[in-house]
This record gives C-alpha cells, sequence and structure tokens, in this order.
C-alpha cells in the first residue's frame, strides 16, 4: 500500500514495537501517527532495563504519542509506575491493563489516574 494511501486513511496508525532501530525508522514515516510497546515485547528482544530503554526511545520520538505499559500485577505499584512513566516527557502515555493477572478491575486505578491528568490507554 503507497504511503499517500495510508495518509488518507480515516484512521490514525499506532506501530507497535520494541526494537530500537525499528521504532524510530517507523517513528519518521509520515502516517505513522503514534507509537506503543510493552514490557513483553521488550523482554523478547533481550530489554533488560525498561527505563534506559524508554529513555533512548525518547531521546528520538519526541512529537508523536507514544505508550509504555506499567509492568507490576500489584495496583499500588502499578500506580506509582504510572506517575514515574508519565513524567518521562510531554509526548508519553500510560497503558494500564484492564485486569491484572488475577482478573481484579484496574477501573478504580485508572478513574484515579485519569483524574490526576495522567494521560493514559
Amino acid at each position: 500500500m503507497s504511503t499517500a494511501i495510508l495518509e488518507k486513511l480515516p484512521i490514525k496508525i499506532f506501530a507497535d514495537g520494541a526494537d530500537l532501530e525499528g521504532i524510530i525508522d517507523l517513528y519518521r514515516k509520515p502516517y505513522i501517527k503514534g507509537l506503543t510497546t510493552n514490557p513483553t515485547l521488550m523482554r523478547k528482544v533481550g530489554v533488560t532495563d525498561y527505563e534506559d530503554f524508554a529513555k533512548s526511545v525518547l531521546e528520538s520520538v519526541t512529537d508523536k504519542p507514544i505508550s509504555f505499559e506499567v509492568f507490576s500485577d500489584e495496583f499500588p505499584e502499578m500506580r506509582r509506575q504510572a506517575l514515574k512513566i508519565r513524567d518521562w516527557q510531554e509526548n508519553v502515555y500510560v497503558k494500564i491493563p484492564i485486569t491484572n493477572t488475577r482478573a481484579e478491575s484496574a477501573i478504580d486505578l485508572i478513574r484515579d489516574l485519569a483524574a490526576e491528568g495522567v494521560k493514559l490507554n
């Protein structure tokens, strides 16, 4: 599909990945409107320091939305991580899973973080 066609689609295309070079390459494409990654993808490519990797990405990704996910399964720690991730850069969004691995709802946490102005997805 051509770039011109992709740019005219009535949707925003976000690229998902955990390879630094791949993320930067996709970031440069005009039809990519934002980026996202997650701890599982990062582990698969051998990332061992989540924050260092994220900050390396953010050196290049400065003007498009980018999402980083919390990796804790406990809500108090998710909250702490979300507040830390939020502060990394203005274009950062925080991904919160709707439930933890015990199927406990994260709705209260999501509501609280949103009320505090944390950009979520």
